[in-house]
């Protein structure tokens, strides 16, 4: 087992006094959006190049941020507002004298305007991947939503949504509506509208009108034909996360107006608290205080920016540490594959190397043609230097050179930084790196790489990448493909299909298949590559059976590569590659296969791989996330499996789940996760994802993704009803996927540090339990959840602990000490499974409780929470709270009670007419005896 020495905490730690020495700025960019003095700077807003240029695009965005920061400002009570805005206009439209981009991309914003492909809707939404508090990943609107003035009559105005998605993003409230479940029976056994707040009125609507409830619910849902409106005028003034569109709603539930009854995402994700209770308690309001006097704080200013001519330099490491592990031949093979295949056409491409000297080897090149590629790929480094110093501040500052020859400045630029050299001395040229307006992608090779490298690519908003020392990985070419323009234009971009390596005995064969979908297909190349001595034989069948063999590759036997490009749209279906190692040594064989869209009518199913954070310390996890989508829409029901390599050992693989528990938060988003915490050493881990789906029916989840503002479908106003036009909305398709379909992706890497030299104690307890739900069946309490494991989310817990009370900030604040429910027959399953649990209430809450002061006790409602125990008695986090409404008070007459009361009703009914039935029988038979003796008395008289 290896470990970093002593040095590097120290260094590190010298590291950031350097940095704060020259600037205390620094320590906060490259982050994204910056709270100051009360003010958000830095919010960029990217326009997709697919959207249409329209000239009242711009205006509107202004307009929407603008009424968006007042409304903020008295919603959080003085506390925020917007001050400055970048919008990223796409290079498809006009030049317009707009700002020129520095370090802006369409990959980094953090509002997107974007159109959907086939049916769609213009939901605004938020795509939250993460827990309650967490900051989001980006908000979305549709280009008709900011374009159409029609849909604010069901949205409410754009600024107003605009805070609602805000909320979402930055602070990670959720939605307190919940269209699934509209209506829900409360603590006193009254049906009740899901809402927050409970202030909010309206009334339920028939087929022809106004109607009472009991015309508009059945079985739990609402009848066809029925809905529940409400008045456009009231006197609520919350809440922003329920809805914003009301006029009179001007802050968010707080613990006053919260209500901890509705089933809706916020209590579901944050235990019942409400929306401000999470906002106050975010890091803006650590360190933000509210504005004094009644002045408005200043309107946002903004600023519009566009990308110019695509700009790229190579900057290479030479010096003597690239001559171990190969590093350097794996360097030429993924620059050559970059050049040749990767790099996007008329790019204007430059190449720079350096050990403890910088040495300009190509100045800039546009790429119009292959041979504009050939001609490039001759200028990378084929020999390294004998001095094993390395500057990697000489190095950028040629890169810089080759960049700023086009117009004079590096703004818009990309660095990509490959290195393998330990240099101090990196900090020396960061407010250069920051000033210059570049962005930096850096590539570490081997554990002798700088530690603070990364620092380069956190300041310009760079991705960072980390390549073991095993002759069979394919990082490095994983790392190359994954860097892409920035631009948002799926089509014009790369999908990488394909990546494996493997070491090859003598005489053996590495076969495998790889899926091209009908949704790629074009510009689709086939790279092989070999770690010594000629080329493996190469054997590669198309779906129809037609073969190519070694002669049809492009061979480089310099940089050991061959490459094929198939002609025109490759044929969809699965490709079969067979590699024969005819050697006498072992061999490690790479196979890497890219493509791209084959049409602009349909997006290609897409793999972007990530992590929560940079780096993590033992023991805590590293949370891992891959989104698999085909355009916006989420993609279920996919194998996604996490390949992650330590510097040294062997690579973890890791099944990562949509299943909405443990490290997932949302069901079915598209966002697959896991928990990773397979720590074997100090250092850089790197990470790639491999999504596979069957050849089978694919579920495209075509509803919204993410949070969103809800969309009124009308109001009662003055006691008139006035409809919205419907919401365009779709829900889940099924798409037929003949091939299935296959992906690839990098999601760079991270560091983890104080892992311990040996063995150690148990120190990972079950993960969180996110999904319980409580229901109450006659006159007992069912639960259920998805079991945690014995270490987080692996493996099978050892038992579980169930409380409960019928006062929720007992359960709250004071889990130990809630009503213990007897376990003693539930064994945990494995992780993943789903668990159920059935209890009688009644059993546990006969005896008195504590009150805390200023509570009253709520007798027919209960509040339910779990943990999970491990076999070391590692506890993992309380689980959300659930609630069920407890026995029916035999005095009322609640909603579910109905049926039982008609019912009664009717056999009462039935009762009253079989007693009048039988009462009219009995008068026929005695008027009929009468009349029957009266016939014989008179025949007796007669006689």
């Amino acid at each position: 087992m290896i470990h970093r020495n002593t040095a590097g905490p120290v260094r590190s730690l010298k590291f950031v006094i350097l940095l704060v020495a020259l600037s205390p700025e620094l320590l906060s960019l490259g982050a994204g959006v910056q709270l100051r003095d009360n003010g958000y700077d830095g919010l960029l807003v990217a326009i997709n190049p697919q959207v249409s240029e329209d000239q009242n695009l711009i205006p509107n965005i202004k307009e929407m941020v603008t009424e968006a920061s007042f409304y903020l400002f008295n919603a959080t009570k003085r506390r925020v507002f917007f001050r400055s805005i970048k919008i990223l206009i796409p290079a498809t439209w006009k030049a317009n004298n707009y700002s020129k981009v520095k370090q802006e991309s369409y990959e980094k914003a953090n509002v997107i305007v974007a159109n959907w492909y086939g049916a769609h809707g213009d939901d605004p939404y938020t795509l939250q991947y993460r827990g309650c508090g967490k900051e989001g990943k980006y908000i979305h609107f549709t280009s008709d939503f900011l374009l159409n003035d029609d849909l604010t009559d069901g949205y409410g105005s754009r600024g107003r949504v605009f805070v609602h998605e805000w909320a979402h993003l930055r602070w990670g409230v959720f939605d307190e509506y919940n269209n699934e479940k509209p209506f829900y029976i409360n603590g006193q056994n009254q049906i009740k509208v899901t809402r927050c707040s409970s202030d909010i009125r309206g009334i339920f609507v028939c087929e022809k009108g106004p109607c009472p409830q009991e015309n508009c619910i059945i079985s739990k849902l609402f009848k066809e034909g029925c809905m529940f409106l409400y008045n456009s005028t009231q006197n609520a003034t919350a809440s922003i996360m329920f809805m914003q569109s009301l006029s009179s709603v001007v802050e968010f539930c707080n613990a006053s107006t919260h209500n901890q009854e509705a089933p809706n995402l916020q209590n579901q994700m944050c235990s019942l608290r409400s929306a401000w209770d999470v906002i106050t308690d975010s890091a803006d309001f650590h360190h933000s205080f509210p504005m004094n006097g009644p002045e408005l704080p200043p309107p946002p200013t903004f600023s519009l920016v566009q990308a110019g001519d695509k700009v790229v330099c190579l900057v290479l490491d030479v010096s003597s540490k690239m001559a171990e592990a190969d590093r350097l031949l794996r360097l030429q093979q993924a620059a050559e594959f970059y050049l040749m295949q990767i790099v996007e056409i008329h790019t204007f491409v430059g190449i720079a190397s350096f050990n403890s000297k910088g040495e300009i080897r190509a100045q800039l090149h546009r790429i119009n043609n292959d041979d504009d590629r050939k001609l490039l790929v001759s200028y990378l480094p084929a020999t390294v230097s004998a001095e094993a110093e390395t500057s990697i501040c000489s190095g950028l500052k040629k890169g810089f050179e080759v960049v700023e020859k086009l117009d004079g400045k590096a703004h818009g630029s990309v660095m990509i930084l490959v290195t393998s050299g330990d240099d101090e001395h990196v900090g020396n040229c960061l407010l250069t790196v920051h000033s210059s307006g570049s962005t930096i992608h850096t590539i570490a090779l081997g554990s002798s790489a700088v530690e603070n490298l990364e620092e380069l690519s956190h300041l310009t908003g760079g991705l960072k990448f980390f390549v073991p020392d095993k002759s069979n990985s394919n990082s490095m070419i994983d790392a190359f493909s994954r860097i892409s323009s920035g631009t948002g234009d799926i089509f014009q971009q790369h999908i990488q299909l394909e990546s494996t390596g493997e070491n090859v005995q003598p005489h053996h064969q590495l076969k495998n298949t790889v899926t091209v979908d009908n949704s790629v297909g074009n510009d689709t190349a086939f790279l092989v590559t070999w770690q010594s001595s000629g080329p493996p034989e190469i054997v590669l069948s198309d779906p129809n059976g037609r073969k190519y063999y070694t002669g049809d590759f492009i061979t480089n036997l310099t940089l050991q590569t061959a490459r094929l490009r198939i002609p025109g749209t490759a044929k969809p279906g699965l490709w079969t590659y067979t590699l024969n190692n005819t050697h006498h040594s072992l061999q490690a064989l790479k196979v890497t296969v890219t493509s791209h869209a084959s049409s602009s009518a349909m997006p290609p199913a897409t793999v972007e791989a990530f992590v929560e954070r940079d780096s993590t310390h033992f023991p805590h996890p590293m949370m891992i996330y891959a989104n698999v989508r085909k355009g916006f829409y989420p993609i279920l029901n996919a194998t996604v499996t996490a390949t992650i390599e330590p510097e040294t050992g062997d690579p973890v693989t890791l099944q990562l789940f949509d299943d909405g528990a443990g490290a997932d938060v949302i069901q079915n988003d598209g966002i697959y996760s896991r928990y990773f915490f397979s720590f074997t050493v100090n250092g850089r881990y790197s990470l790639k994802v491999r999504v596979r789906h069957s050849a089978s029916v694919s579920d495209l989840a075509h509803s919204i993704p993410g949070s969103r503002a809800m969309y009124v479908p009308g109001y009662i106003a003055n006691g008139n009803i006035q409809m919205n036009a419907p919401r365009k909305s779709v829900g889940r398709s099924q798409e037929e996927q003949k091939w299935g379909f296959s992906r690839m992706s990098s999601g760079g890497s991270f560091t983890v540090l104080g892992v311990p030299a040996g063995p150690h104690p148990d120190v990972f307890p079950p993960c969180k339990i996110i999904d319980l739900e409580a229901a109450k069946v006659e006159e007992e309490v069912t639960l259920s959840w998805t079991a945690p494991g014995e270490d987080f989310d692996q493996g099978q817990a050892n038992s579980y602990e169930i409380r409960m009370s019928k006062i929720l900030k007992n359960i709250q604040d004071d889990f130990n000490n809630a009503i213990l429910v007897n376990t003693s027959k539930l064994t945990p399953r494995q992780a993943g499974t789903k668990e159920t649990f059935t209890f009688s209430p009644r059993l546990f809450t006969n005896g008195p409780e504590h009150q805390p002061k200023g509570e009253t006790q709520e007798s027919n409602r209960i509040y339910v929470a779990i943990r999970a125990i491990d076999r070391n008695s590692l506890k993992s986090a309380v689980s959300n709270i659930a609630q069920a409404s407890l026995f029916i008070p035999p005095n009322s007459t609640p909603a579910l009670a109905r049926d039982r009361l008609i019912l009664k009703g009717v056999l009462t009914a039935m009762g009253l007419i079989g007693i009048i039935c039988l009462t009219i029988v009995v008068t026929h038979c005695i008027l009929n005896r009468k009349k029957t003796a009266d016939k014989k008395e008179n025949g007796t008289k007669l006689l």
